[in-house]
């Protein structure tokens, strides 16, 4: 069984910022992957959008490294992603629709993938990696 925590946030401002995304991924209660990077900056960018490209980045890294066929729970704050994946939401369009069909073609290639909302504490560790690589990003700024 495979536990993935995702997060995604734009800083300073919303939409428009800079996103950045915190990815944690458990196998078998041992954490495999931690990860916060940038995904983007400008008038594209959305919370709604950098919690989706945590949720494409995430994907691509279990494709990578041939995990499709685990038994896979995606875990996020972000009631908008968690339902709309789950089909319980209609998307309705906004500038996070690309990325979200993207995630739906990714997640078609895996045996068993749910999708499950947590409280925010609950998504503490990847909440964190994606505020330090917005942090990082700034610091670098010159």
């Amino acid at each position: 069984m495979l536990r993935v925590f995702i997060d995604g946030s734009v800083e300073p401002t919303n939409p428009g910022g800079v996103g950045a995304v915190g990815i944690v991924v458990y196998k078998d209660g041992m954490r495999i992957l931690r990860m916060g990077k940038v995904v983007g900056e400008g008038p594209t960018m959305s919370n709604n959008r950098a919690e989706y490209e945590a949720l494409k980045e995430v994907l691509q890294w279990l494709l990578d490294q041939d995990l499709s066929g685990e038994s896979i729970s995606v875990n996020s704050d972000s009631s908008l992603l968690v339902y709309q994946m789950q089909g319980r939401w209609k998307v309705k369009g906004g500038i996070f629709l690309t990325a979200h069909n993207e995630s739906k073609q990714l997640a078609k290639q895996f045996r068993d993938l749910s999708f499950h909302w947590v409280p925010r504490e609950e998504n503490e560790e990847a909440d964190l990696l994606a505020r330090n690589a917005y942090k990082e990003y700034k610091e670098g700024d010159p």
